[in-house]
């Protein structure tokens, strides 16, 4: 096994990512879309006790709707969720989306969201995400390399006393298949150990994060207000992983329930009731596969399934780490919310 090209979930087929963010004060927000023009059958599980979503049950086994065509990751809590009309209005123009006329624009887009609480990240609960910016962001997605850290809707992700952000990892499997992941690292817990190691670096393919070390700096302290409201903290992790495997909607969702996995390993605590974390799973359809969608009923599926969901766990935890060290210290209001690789210098020898 080793990584795609790009090492993000691009490097699955069919898969597409456009971020946007503003940073100039006081905004410090962002939005993320991954677009799948040809569709993907979809799952989704929700764990956090505090989750923001929209269009999440259509995903169930048990209903009707055969596949997505974007999933939107934005900040701006409950008020994020007004990005996913942009894009579905953008799918709309081009004729993307459940057929429901004769109509060549007579499509209802299925665009599938979730939120991160960034609201006055700095200092002002009304800067976050316009409407427009998932529209903006589709229109800029591409199969190339995913901008990891400070963008999109990891702009003003935090985990716990450290910057998050956006993160990417893919693998590919000895069979020639692909799975890939990508997160928004917005944690109440934490992403290191007591001794300032990445919990999900131990997940590293090869030398992907052989050349980290044990840092010998006291953890940083917690800003004082950090989400400048009184009352516990809000956050949440959300994420998409994806694979190539064909595979059907019972199949999807069992590929996102493992998947949390992958942030148990990388985060601790998860799954409090000050976070909403949601991971979505996507299986791409590639044109002129004819091959069977697998299914957790058939038991000659069963090895194959589980090879695919394991590296869908283990890649969202690489891709984690990748999110922590490609964030970048921010100041805020309430103090400088610092990244991991300025909190812990020696962590990266020279």
């Amino acid at each position: 096994m080793q990584p795609g090209p790009h090492n993000a979930i691009t490097d699955v087929p069919g898969i597409l990512v456009g971020q946007v963010e503003r940073v100039d004060a006081p905004y410090l927000t962002g939005t993320t879309v991954v677009h799948v023009p040809t569709t993907a059958v979809a799952g989704v599980d929700v764990r956090g006790g505090a989750p923001g979503t929209r269009e999440t049950d259509l995903l169930s086994p048990v209903n009707s709707n055969g596949g997505v065509n974007a999933i939107v990751l934005t900040g701006g809590s409950a008020f994020g969720l007004d990005t996913a009309g942009s894009v579905m209005r953008w799918l709309e123009e081009r004729g993307e989306g459940v057929r429901v006329g004769q109509g060549e624009y007579d499509v209802v887009p299925i665009v599938p969201t979730a939120v991160i609480f960034d609201l006055g990240r700095r200092g002002d609960f009304k800067a976050r995400p316009e409407p427009s910016w998932g529209a903006d962001a589709i229109a800029a997605a591409t199969d190339g390399p995913v901008a990891l850290g400070n963008h999109g809707a990891g702009t003003g992700a935090r985990a716990r006393s450290l910057k998050g952000g956006v993160g990417s990892a893919s693998v590919r499997l000895d069979d020639g298949t692909t799975v890939g992941a990508l997160v928004i690292v917005n944690a109440a817990g934490s992403t290191v150990d007591a001794d300032g190691n990445l919990y999900g670096a131990r997940f590293g393919i090869g030398a992907e994060f052989s050349h980290l070390r044990t840092p010998v700096e006291p953890p940083p302290p917690a800003v004082p207000g950090r989400n400048l409201i009184p009352g516990p903290p809000m956050n949440t992790v959300i994420a998409v992983v994806a694979t190539d495997v064909p595979l059907d909607k019972a199949a999807t969702k069992r590929m996102a329930i493992v998947a949390h996995d992958g942030l148990a390993r990388a985060i601790d605590p998860i799954h409090t009731l000050v976070d909403g974390d949601s991971i979505f799973a996507l299986s791409t359809r590639i044109a002129d596969d004819d091959r069977p969608r697998l299914s957790v009923t058939d038991p000659l599926a069963l090895g194959q399934l589980e090879t695919v969901y394991a590296a869908g766990a283990r890649t969202l935890s690489r891709a984690i780490v990748h999110a922590m060290l490609n964030a970048e210290s921010v100041e805020t209001p309430g103090g400088t919310i610092p990244s991991y690789q300025d909190a812990y210098p020696s962590a990266f020898p020279s």
